[in-house]
């Protein structure tokens, strides 16, 4: 009897284990990383840094050259080490000369260009500032989808004010042309500013194409500032982001490029530890 139970028991694990085997990645992307990441080293060694997200199996940045190099250098860099450059982020106000940016944006190779931060006074977003940037981001992404390039805007947190029947998130989401303006979804900051990211991806669907791959510390409870300590911003999977919800949800609508971004002041031992979180999810 003894026997027949001890074979049962490692006939059963066997087939757990195989089924694991089995269970496709649920995170199916090329790993990405938003260079911002790497701001601490980025400036000392641009090669090494290079190498350094090259070991780490990343094919993809979101990034818009280094200091010291020129575009063409840094593109040449990149494209020796086999990394590619699908989005390149700009200032708010560099959307007033948009030509400028097309030509920089094809320098680098990038199809995308994102937009992290809509001018404001201290933490007081306002519903005029969120109109004007409607009108903005709907002149800029005319001109860029002219060009082959798509704009996205990065939210930051503060746009989850309160406004009319919804917050003013959705105030822009809704009065920008989806023709001319998509959208990159930052976990962290979209939780910072109360909003649910699984819900914002079911509601507003391909309207998000950028995602920016980052975790908010447990027991922080955000504000609509835009802001936290450094501290904040853990590994993946050990912060308050539902990830296997999330990337479910945006594998359904669509997103291609998931960019990794840790802004803290420990990035070179976080981030290889969230690249393992994420190849340990499964479908």
């Amino acid at each position: 009897m003894k026997k027949i139970i001890f074979y049962s028991l490692l006939s059963l694990l066997f087939t757990q284990e195989v089924n694991a085997q089995k269970k496709k990645p649920l995170y199916t992307a090329p790993f990405a990383i938003q260079t911002y990441t790497y701001r601490n080293v980025m400036p000392k060694d641009v090669p090494g840094t290079l190498d350094l997200i090259k070991s780490l199996g990343i094919t993809e940045i979101e990034g818009g050259g280094a200091k010291g190099v020129t575009l063409e250098e840094f593109k040449k860099m990149c494209d020796d080490r086999g990394i590619k450059i699908p989005s390149t982020g700009i200032s708010y106000e560099q959307l007033r000369t948009p030509e400028e940016t097309v030509k920089r944006a094809k320098t680098l190779g990038s199809t995308y260009v994102m937009c992290a931060w809509i001018p404001h006074k201290g933490d007081n977003f306002t519903i005029e500032e969120a109109k004007k940037a409607v009108e903005d981001f709907n002149y800029a992404g005319k001109i860029f989808k002219e060009n082959g390039i798509t704009f996205a805007y990065h939210d930051h947190g503060y746009e989850f004010r309160p406004y009319e029947d919804g917050t003013m998130m959705d105030y822009i989401i809704k009065n920008t042309n989806p023709e001319y303006v998509s959208f990159e979804m930052d976990v962290l900051w979209t939780i910072h500013g109360g909003g649910d990211p699984v819900a914002l991806l079911k509601k507003y669907g391909n309207r998000w194409k950028l995602m920016h791959v980052k975790d908010l510390k447990k027991g922080i409870k955000g504000d609509f500032s835009g802001h936290t300590p450094a501290e904040n911003d853990v590994v993946l999977g050990t912060g308050q982001a539902d990830w296997p919800n999330i990337i479910k949800e945006a594998n359904k609508v669509g997103i291609k490029h998931f960019f990794i971004e840790d802004e803290s002041n420990n990035e070179l031992v976080n981030v290889p530890k969230s690249i393992e979180y994420l190849k340990s999810l499964k479908q």
